[in-house]
């Protein structure tokens, strides 16, 4: 990666995680499952995938890129799969978007000396562009709501050991080069009254690691349909504890009412805001994009501003992902262009987003 990198630092764009999954990548995961092909070739077509994600960002013009999560089968397993402690015991599945039944019957080992392979994952990424690499794993919460706990009396007990696993990875991924990673809880809005432990948990893995740190909660997009329903009122004011640097939240499907809570409870860090509606195939026009993000800078500065979708874009088609992605940008474009020349022109920048980290 070249060391000197052009984005926008007012209103830069980004995805929130993962991208479109081609029907051919989806039928050759479900062969690899039902043991038609082997690890190695898959891990081969996933390379392939991901080189092919991380440029249809850069031409969409994507600022901040990332690998598409595209090796993973869906938000939980590919990290369940690889903690030490917990037992998969059929890893054979119908289908690759399919749950592994997941249990935990003694207490997580402590030692830090396995791997989750992510830092493997995010250098492979960063090898494949010169543009910055959000990367994004489940957080701790969300995680321990798919296994079957009879190892711990207290269940709030195996979400803090979650999380300093996590904590462990994500000081290799730091140490490997990473500055802007993303924390997701997908399953929290089903959950609200546990919104304070998921805000002690990512505390815990976000402890000593001095990059920038999102933290990501949604409404579920499983099978591109919301799992909840509801406002982000819940999350405040347990939120304002978070030690992160951004929150990155879904606005273009549930609408813009709860910008209110921003201003309401002074959040201080940046926003991620959600502009695209993911759940939907109906592309946005870049009007529209602008419209949006005109309403949030009602209620906080456009410098601490982020532009990305609601969600994930793991259930669109790919043709639909990139004319999104495009309109999304177009989107921010037209804002930035309202906002002055200095501010619309791209900068040269060294550094992450985000002017101090919470690490």
């Amino acid at each position: 990666m070249t060391p000197m990198q052009q984005w926008h630092r007012y209103l830069p764009t980004t995805v929130v995680g993962s991208y479109s999954v081609p029907e051919w990548l989806e039928r050759l995961k479900t062969e690899y499952y039902q043991r038609r092909i082997s690890a190695q070739h898959l891990a081969e077509i996933h390379e392939v995938a991901i080189k092919a994600a991380v440029k249809d960002q850069e031409r969409a013009g994507i600022d901040i890129v990332s690998d598409g999560e595209l090796r993973r089968d869906n938000d939980i397993d590919y990290f369940l799969a690889r903690i030490p402690g917990v037992r998969i015991s059929q890893r054979g599945k119908a289908d690759y978007y399919d749950y592994y039944e997941a249990e935990v019957s003694a207490p997580l080992p402590e030692d830090g000396t396995s791997s989750l392979g992510l830092a493997a994952d995010f250098d492979f990424t960063r090898k494949q562009t010169d543009r910055p690499v959000k990367f994004s794993f489940t957080g701790p919460f969300s995680l321990s709501r798919r296994i079957a706990d009879t190892a711990y009396t207290d269940p709030a007990d195996l979400v803090r050991a979650l999380a300093r696993r996590l904590n462990r990875e994500a000081r290799s991924l730091a140490d490997a080069g990473a500055t802007l990673l993303q924390i997701d809880e997908p399953f929290l809005a089903g959950y609200p009254e546990q919104a304070g432990l998921a805000v002690e948990a990512v505390n815990i893995v976000t402890e000593a690691v001095p990059v920038t740190w999102a933290l990501h909660v949604c409404y579920g997009n499983r099978y591109a349909r919301p799992s909840w329903e509801g406002h982000y009122d819940f999350l405040f004011p347990s939120v304002l504890d978070a030690r992160v640097d951004q929150l990155v939240l879904e606005f273009a499907r549930k609408g813009l009412e709860d910008l209110r809570l921003i201003s309401q409870y002074s959040w201080q860090s940046s926003l991620g805001l959600g502009v695209i509606d993911v759940k939907s195939p109906a592309v946005e026009s870049p009007e529209l994009v602008a419209s949006r993000i005109r309403r949030a800078m009602e209620h906080m500065d456009p410098g601490r501003l982020m532009i990305n979708p609601d969600c994930g874009l793991r259930h669109l088609a790919p043709d639909v992902a990139r004319r999104k992605l495009r309109a999304m940008v177009a989107g921010a474009a037209i804002v930035r262009s309202e906002l002055g020349p200095d501010v619309a022109a791209p900068d040269v920048v060294t550094d992450h987003f985000s002017g101090d980290s919470h690490g």
